[in-house]
């Protein structure tokens, strides 16, 4: 099994033992990514519309170093603190995605790394 790790300057570094992504063959698996703003490593600062916009856009940076796009996903995990922002992340989403979408799972968790509200991990498959 060939690995080739997928690091990119516009997404945050990775804040823990973990590459950005990583793609095996056609597949590669995107890493969560949280809002956290690339130039400072810090959480962007706003509501979860605003936090989801970011951690969307991280993943699409990442998917581009991989040679990728957001068309490309087949299956995205979405992780929130907070259930009651499910309608707001599920509108943000679609200004990032287009039918046919991904397969996808969204799960309330406790708590998330630096205090995020929303976190988002993919699947990607290039051809």
């Amino acid at each position: 099994m060939s690995r080739q790790i997928i690091q990119t300057d516009k997404a945050p570094a990775a804040i823990g033992p973990y590459s950005q992504a990583v793609r095996v063959g056609d597949t590669v698996y995107l890493s969560g990514q949280i809002p956290l703003d690339p130039a400072t490593g810090l959480l962007v600062e706003g509501d979860i519309t605003a936090q989801a916009r970011r951690a969307f856009d991280n993943l699409r940076a990442v998917c581009e170093a991989a040679g990728g796009s957001l068309e490309r996903i087949v299956r995205l995990g979405l992780y929130l603190t907070d259930l009651d922002h499910f309608a707001a992340v599920n509108a943000v989403m679609g200004e990032y995605f287009r039918a046919p979408y991904p397969a996808r799972s969204t799960i309330e968790v406790s708590a998330l790394p630096r205090g995020a509200g929303f976190e988002v991990d993919a699947v990607m498959v290039l051809d």
